[in-house]
């Protein structure tokens, strides 16, 4: 049967709900929604998610990151962070970042959703240490994605990876060769979790070769109305789950009054 499994950086679940999320939920109908930069503490996110299974990750930081997974099916186990591929406790910008729910799916079985905030990092000076926790964190991710990769049980990891994986990702890739999320160092990593690991990158693969479709805008200027955006937000699946992937669609808000997030939401559609 279809299953339609929506991600999304929200920037902020309570600000997204004010300006339309919820309609936009109401009318698209997901079955599975995998949030990002939600930004709330537990008790309000359930309460804005009335009526849904939640499992939720929140950061340490207060008003940073958060992860979440809702689901309209039961959810079964949720595993929080990736402590267990670093040091045995995570510091505090790295909470909030990882969340993984095995999901019941109608007709028995399960799938592994998992939604992803990875560290944006900065290379302007006095910065460096932002870079120093964005590599150290995708070491851990890779180490995580590994294992998922050759399980039997369908996985799909997505959401804000802040990373443009080819030059077909942004918009103007020519000026941002040295920018962080399009450091030939990140996208490595991107290029090591398709090649070596055999995650399919749903997007690019039902979405052509682009340019495009991106999936971030900046709030600031004509970069919406232009179309200069990054295609940051991803829906990784395993080899368990990429052939059941039917189509895979960026939810572009029609105009910049419309937006709910600097984010658009990428959503596909499963036969499981």
């Amino acid at each position: 049967m279809p299953l339609i499994v929506a991600a999304a950086n929200v920037n902020g679940i309570r600000a997204a709900v004010r300006r339309g999320m919820d309609s936009w939920i109401a009318t698209r109908t997901p079955d599975v929604l995998l949030l990002q930069e939600v930004r709330a503490p537990d008790e309000v996110a359930r309460e804005l998610l009335d009526g849904w299974h939640v499992a939720h990750a929140e950061c340490e930081v207060k008003g940073r990151a958060g992860v979440l997974v809702a689901s309209r099916l039961p959810i079964g186990e949720v595993r929080t962070g990736l402590a267990a591929y670093g040091a045995d406790v995570e510091a505090g910008a790295d909470t909030g970042r990882w969340i993984e729910a095995d999901v019941a799916l109608p007709g028995g079985g399960t799938f592994t959703a998992v939604s992803a905030y990875l560290h944006s990092g900065s290379t302007n000076p006095g910065q460096e240490h932002t870079m120093v926790a964005k590599y150290a964190y995708l070491e851990k991710v890779t180490a995580r994605l590994a294992e998922l990769s050759t399980a039997s049980v369908p996985a799909v990891v997505a959401g804000d990876l802040n990373i443009a994986h080819q030059n077909a990702d942004i918009k103007n890739w020519k000026g941002n060769l040295k920018s962080a999320g399009f450091l030939p160092e990140e996208r490595a990593y991107v290029t090591r979790w398709l090649d070596e690991h055999g995650w399919a990158d749903l997007g690019r693969m039902h979405g052509g070769d682009g340019p495009g479709p991106y999936t971030w805008w900046s709030w600031r200027g004509k970069a919406y109305e232009n179309d200069s955006g990054w295609r940051i937000d991803y829906q990784l699946a395993n080899q368990a789950l990429a052939a059941a992937c039917r189509k895979i669609e960026v939810d572009r808000a029609p105009t910049y009054a419309e937006r709910w997030s600097d984010h658009a939401p990428v959503v596909a559609t499963y036969e499981l």
